[in-house]
Parts: C-alpha cells; sequence; structure tokens
C-alpha cells in the first residue's frame, strides 16, 4: 500500500524528512509503501536478508535482540523514528527484531525505489543521507552512554548505584 498524499505531513515530523520541504516530502512519500500492524505483529526478523528502511508514524515498535539465546527488548521505537537504516545503507542482514507494541503504522522505503530519485531529485537524495547519518550517530552515542551506565553500575562508581 502506498501512503496517502494527504499523510506526507507525518513524514515530514520524522527524523528523515528533518531537512526536507514540503515539496520534498512528497516527492519521497511517492516512493514509499506503508504496513500497518496489529499489537505483537512481526515487521521483520533478526537475520533476515531484507534492506527496506522503516519510518514508524504511529504507534510503537520494540527492538528485539538476542542475548545468550533469550529475546530481549533492547529499545522502544517511538513516532518519526528510523529502524533498518544499517541493512538500507550496507544491504547486509538485519541485526535485529522489529515488533508492534500495539498497533502500529510504518513507512518503508526500499533501496531501489530510493535509488530512483537519483537523476530527478538528488538533493533529496543527499538530504536524507544526511538524515541517515545523523540517525545512525545518534544510535551510536545512545550505545556507547548505556555501555557507559552498565560500567559504572558493574563497578559500582559514581554513587548512584
Amino acid at each position: 500500500m502506498s501512503i496517502d498524499q494527504s499523510d506526507t505531513g507525518l513524514l515530514a515530523s520524522s527524523t528523515i524528512a528533518e531537512e526536507l520541504t514540503a515539496q520534498e516530502c512528497q516527492v519521497l512519500a511517492g516512493i514509499m509503501g506503508v504496513r500497518s500492524l496489529n499489537d505483537g505483529e512481526l515487521l521483520v526478523s533478526e537475520g533476515q536478508k531484507e534492506n527496506t528502511l522503516f519510518v514508524l508514524m504511529e504507534g510503537k515498535l520494540a527492538v528485539i535482540g538476542s542475548v545468550l539465546g533469550q529475546e530481549l527488548v533492547v529499545y522502544t521505537m517511538h513516532k518519526g523514528e528510523c529502524a533498518g537504516t544499517r541493512a538500507f545503507v550496507d544491504r547486509t542482514p538485519r541485526k535485529a527484531t522489529l515488533r508492534a507494541i500495539g498497533d502500529a503504522t510504518v513507512y518503508t522505503m526500499t533501496p531501489a525505489a530510493f535509488e530512483s530519485l537519483l537523476d530527478s531529485n538528488p538533493h533529496i537524495v543527499y538530504k536524507v543521507m544526511r538524515a541517515l547519518f545523523r540517525i545512525t550517530h545518534s544510535n551510536l552515542l545512545r550505545m556507547r552512554d548505556e555501555s557507559q551506565e552498565l560500567v559504572n553500575y558493574v563497578s559500582k562508581i559514581h554513587g548512584r548505584y
């Protein structure tokens, strides 16, 4: 299913479209699809060789990783956040499972659809790639902070534990 052009305002509020104008959001929305998920429904599984980028528009998604053979929610995505940036750019298998928490709506974009904009709208491609870099950098900073918190907890330093 494709995005209703009246819903491009939702896309404009996402992290992937921070630099895009309303008109550029309409162009980007034109190459995107929509997935509606019910509570608990699986969007993608760890290890899958599917490269779609996901932008959460409504609801929440659990980012689930495997730890010692057990599934563990490592992050809860909120409206406007993106998932699958690494698989989208590198075309490598998924490193996490994504599952809906409550009903959710996700906009989807395949690498082939995105690359179709290279000749006609290179400025949109550039702005989206900048956004993907910012998203990845933000995720790395969050992981660094969480790792430091774990070290502090295990070491019982900084007096908070």
